[in-house]
Formats: C-alpha cells, sequence, structure tokens
C-alpha cells in the first residue's frame, strides 16, 4: 500500500508536467508562466462556482493541481462575480506577472488545458457558471 502512495504521487507530478507543457506549448511562454497562468485560471474560475460545482469540477484535476485549485480559497466567503471579461481579465492578471496584453491568450490557453483533460459535462457546467461576457474569454 505504501508503494501506491508513492506511485499516486509520481502520477500527479507528471500529469501536472503535462498540463503545464500543454499551457506552455499554446502560450508560447515559459514553464513559470505557465504555472503562474494555470493556478490564476483556477483561482478566479473557482471564485465563480457555487461550492458543489467547485468540488466536483476539482475532482477531475490531478491531485497536485486540486492543491493548487483549493489554495488560500475560504468557501464561506462569497463568491466572485465579475460580470465583464476585462473584470475578469484584471482579476486574473492580478495572480500573474504577465502584461495586460497576454491576459486573453493565457486565459484561452489554460481554459484549453482544462477542455483536454476535464469531462465534457463537468467543463460544460463550469462553463455554464459563468457570465455570458466572461464565458467569451475560452474561445
Amino acid at each position: 500500500m505504501a508503494e501506491r502512495g508513492l506511485e499516486a504521487i509520481d502520477e500527479t507530478v507528471q500529469q501536472t508536467h503535462i498540463w503545464l507543457n500543454e499551457i506552455t506549448e499554446q502560450f508560447h511562454g515559459t514553464k513559470h508562466q505557465s504555472l503562474q497562468i494555470l493556478r490564476s485560471f483556477l483561482h478566479t474560475v473557482r471564485d465563480h462556482l457555487p461550492v458543489d460545482e467547485s468540488a466536483q469540477f476539482a475532482s477531475q484535476v490531478p491531485l497536485l493541481i486540486r492543491g493548487m485549485y483549493y489554495e488560500g480559497w475560504d468557501p464561506s466567503k462569497h463568491a466572485q462575480h465579475e460580470r465583464t471579461a476585462e473584470e475578469f481579465v484584471q482579476r486574473f492578471l492580478a495572480g500573474t506577472t504577465l502584461r495586460e496584453m497576454d491576459a486573453r491568450d493565457a486565459i484561452k490557453a489554460a481554459a484549453h488545458v482544462v477542455e483536454k483533460h476535464v469531462t465534457r459535462g463537468e467543463v460544460e457546467d463550469v462553463y455554464q457558471s459563468l457570465p455570458k461576457q466572461v464565458r467569451q474569454l475560452w474561445g
């Protein structure tokens, strides 16, 4: 059983690198930027979701990414609801060192990777939880 625990750690690290490599490839940035992009994207989306939906989404991501997703989260606070794409972009940028002109491309890269690795039904549930202008950022 102890060995299986170590295999799970190796697997989540490997899966996390896959996600980061895919964002790096799509965004044409560095792996460090990709980590910032993924974390900020997950936090910004998470804070728009009802608690139950947030937990359902998190259950489908690799363990290491799930930890990043929940990092600093206080579910007792009201969810954020930026209504405009620009408000969402500004909130996303606050978690990165990216330039504003790169934000939309970064968001699209992260969204594409999530869509690739999370079930279609769950992605649709998350997508529908976002305001229309924010959904348009997904590409």
